[in-house]
């Protein structure tokens, strides 16, 4: 066991986010009656060049105005390569109110990046005498982004989580498909379809799982495969993501049942506990539950599963 300890982000519920375009106010109310964990107002890729302005304004109003209840509430704000991106940051600081809990950056391509970003955030709440301070969610979608991802996710006290996105990343790295997550032809078995996106995805679950962040899956793009949504859900969930996005309300519901504890697993945390609490009483430094020792990692395992039990209640 390394003597460095690895200090985990903020608690949160985090199995679901929903993408909602900043430029479609009428659907709002909408995404906030959803079952998403996470709803994010997008600044970027949904909106036009010219509704930018118009966007942001309305991401605004929406957070000072509508009823989230208890999700968590982000906005994507623009690239750090644009002229959109300080004043996505110093505007939704500044008028936005406290209700906003997240930036959900794109395209983070190195550690700079995320200094630049947290340096002007810092600044600008100082400035207004924020209480509560932003966390950024950061999105692994080009190549850059990919090789410098260790060095990415340690940067800022403010990052909360990583999340692979996989439209920009299929394009960034020259993969022969068209399609936002899912199987990619030509990379298959005889066994059957392989999973193209299975190094990536681990890159950044190992990148985000040792600097304490949540891992969050790319959104699987063809909204009417609920087979295939739920696939790449349990694939991501296997490797140890946290949760996925969702570009649809239709897929919600699946994400969130993929990425909840099932009675079964919830139940062996729990007689793991119970099992090493006994040995404890008993003065015994190990035990062996249905054949299998226990260690200090199955305790870990079992307590991170009851704290997630706990947040749904």
């Amino acid at each position: 066991m390394s003597f460095r300890t690895v200090v985990e982000a903020t608690p949160r519920l985090h199995r679901s986010e929903l993408a909602v375009p900043a430029s479609r106010p009428a659907i709002f109310e909408k995404a906030a009656a959803s079952a998403a964990d996470l709803v994010f107002l997008d600044l970027e890729d949904a909106v036009a060049p010219d509704e930018k302005e118009a966007a942001r304004r309305n991401a605004i109003d929406a957070l000072r105005t509508i009823d989230w209840g208890s999700k968590i509430m982000a906005v994507r704000i623009n690239g750090l390569d644009t002229h959109y991106m300080y004043r996505d940051v110093v505007d939704l600081i500044e008028q936005a109110g406290e209700r906003l809990d997240l930036f959900i950056v794109p395209k983070v391509g190195d550690a700079k990046d995320v200094y630049a970003l947290d340096m002007l955030t810092s600044q600008v709440e100082a400035a207004m005498g924020r209480r509560k301070r932003m966390g950024f969610s950061l999105i692994v979608e080009t190549a850059l982004g990919l090789a410098n991802v260790e060095r990415i996710a340690e940067e800022s006290p403010r990052i909360e989580a990583l999340q692979m996105g996989v439209a920009d990343l299929a394009a960034s790295l020259r993969m022969r498909t068209t399609n936002i997550g899912g199987p990619v032809d030509d990379y298959a078995s005889a066994a059957g379809v392989l999973d193209a996106w299975q190094f990536p995805m681990s890159r950044v679950i190992a990148a985000a799982r040792a600097a304490g962040r949540r891992p969050i899956a790319g959104p699987f793009g063809n909204f009417k495969d609920a087979e295939g949504l739920e696939a790449a859900a349990r694939r991501a969930r296997a490797l140890g993501a946290e949760g996925m996005m969702a570009i649809h309300p239709s897929q919600i519901g699946i994400i969130n049942t993929v990425f909840t504890p099932s009675e079964a697993e919830i139940r062996q945390a729990r007689r793991i506990l119970e099992a090493m609490e006994e040995a404890t009483r008993a003065g015994r430094g190990a035990v062996a539950l249905d054949g299998r020792l226990l260690d200090i990692a199955s305790i870990r395992q079992a307590e991170a599963l009851l704290e997630k039990v706990k947040m749904l209640g």
